[in-house]
């Protein structure tokens, strides 16, 4: 039975070993926190830090194979438990490029993938000096997630909103849509593609609220977007789980914004809404099966259940019976103890065959389910 290592214990992790019991896997898994939503349900909890060198490579090197639920994990002892035998998902080579913002932007400059136009920055003179680009979005090189290290510069007045970090400003683009693509690579490069799927963001929070699958997409913009992001995943050299995140505008143009070297929030309805979820596609790429069917068993949406303004400490979930009463309604809650406003607690999967009949129970559920703390 392989061992298999998952870097963070968050919802990402959690789901991941909600799949991996189908498998003859031993599961071992290092997070910081004993109370994080994936640290029970794994054969082996290690608690440690991610970031740090040691942690992570005593963590490995007595496994067959491991993987990330965040970027932010040190890099360095995954190339040293690599170059020992230890499979990483993904490579340590592709994660380098992508953790890191300003060579992700430039890896797409080097192979011709499409992409808004950029500047790399490093101090506020530096910003200043780019006037010309706004307006403009100002990307932490690193360190960023969930719309946290990310400005928008709409003009010289709001110069001042950008970081003086290494960072990426990148011109603003007239976005029609916002796509995402999951692609899959096993190990002996074959890949299969995950329907793309129509992403709607809060504004406020900057983070995915909603989203439909498959997408609304003319068919020259589909094949498009399913031709870059096959590409652009291709192009890095590795076999894993990727969600390449693109825009698409009204002259039916598509450009890569970010990739995500992981399982991806924009995945999560394939748990309910296609024949292999993507978490159960990472395993069989870790555990060297045959790669799973992508196709749609219905169109689907996500609505992310998200912790409510002026809400603070211990959960509560108000409105769950009534959605719950909601046919073709899947409730997925994270278990996370604590709320605070804009964190992910979960997310609800709705099936149907009518796009309408989606939209309606997005907007239906959005009014009635509310994640609220019981000390407020």
């Amino acid at each position: 039975m392989k061992k298999v290592g998952i870097l963070g214990g968050g919802q990402l992790g959690r789901m991941l070993l909600q799949a991996a019991a189908n498998y003859p896997v031993e599961t071992y898994l290092m997070e910081n926190d004993p109370q994080a939503p994936a640290a029970h349900l794994c054969h082996h909890f290690i608690q440690g830090n991610i970031t740090d060198y040691d942690a992570v490579y005593n963590f490995g090197k007595g496994l067959d194979a491991i993987t990330i639920e965040i970027e932010s994990v040190n890099t360095e002892a995954l190339e040293q438990l690599e170059a020992e035998g230890v499979e990483v998902f993904p490579k340590p080579a592709a994660l380098r490029i992508i953790k890191n913002k300003i060579y992700q932007k430039n890896f797409y400059a080097e192979h011709n993938i499409p992409t808004s136009p950029f500047v790399v920055t490093d101090s506020m003179e530096a910003l200043k000096s780019q006037v010309h680009l706004l307006p403009a979005v100002h990307k932490l090189a690193t360190g960023g997630y969930d719309g946290r290290g990310v400005q928008v510069i709409n003009n010289e007045l709001e110069l001042d909103k950008g970081f003086k970090e290494p960072a990426i400003l990148e011109k603003k683009v007239r976005i029609q849509q916002e796509i995402s693509l999951i692609v899959a690579v096993g190990t002996d490069g074959d890949t299969a593609i995950y329907p793309p799927v129509d992403m709607v963001f809060d504004p406020s929070l900057n983070q995915l609220s909603h989203q439909l699958c498959p997408a609304t997409l003319p068919e020259k913009v589909f094949w498009k977007v399913e031709a870059i992001g096959l590409n652009v995943v291709k192009k890095l050299n590795s076999p894993g789980l990727f969600a390449v995140e693109m825009f698409s505008d009204a002259e039916g143009n598509v450009l890569v914004n970010e990739i995500a070297p992981r399982v991806h929030n924009s995945g999560h309805h394939s748990i309910e809404g296609n024949y292999s979820s993507q978490f159960d596609m990472l395993w069989r790429i870790m555990l060297h099966y045959p790669l799973g069917n992508t196709d749609p068993i219905l169109p689907s949406a996500l609505v992310n259940i998200v912790g409510e303004e002026g809400h603070q400490g211990p959960a509560i979930y108000k409105g769950l019976e009534k959605v719950l009463s909601i046919d073709n309604v899947f409730v997925h809650i994270y278990g996370k103890q604590q709320t605070k406003p804009g964190r992910k607690m979960g997310h609800i999967t709705i099936l149907s065959k009518e796009k309408q009949d989606l939209l309606h129970k997005v907007n239906k559920i959005k009014h009635q389910l509310f994640v609220q703390s019981s000390t407020q």
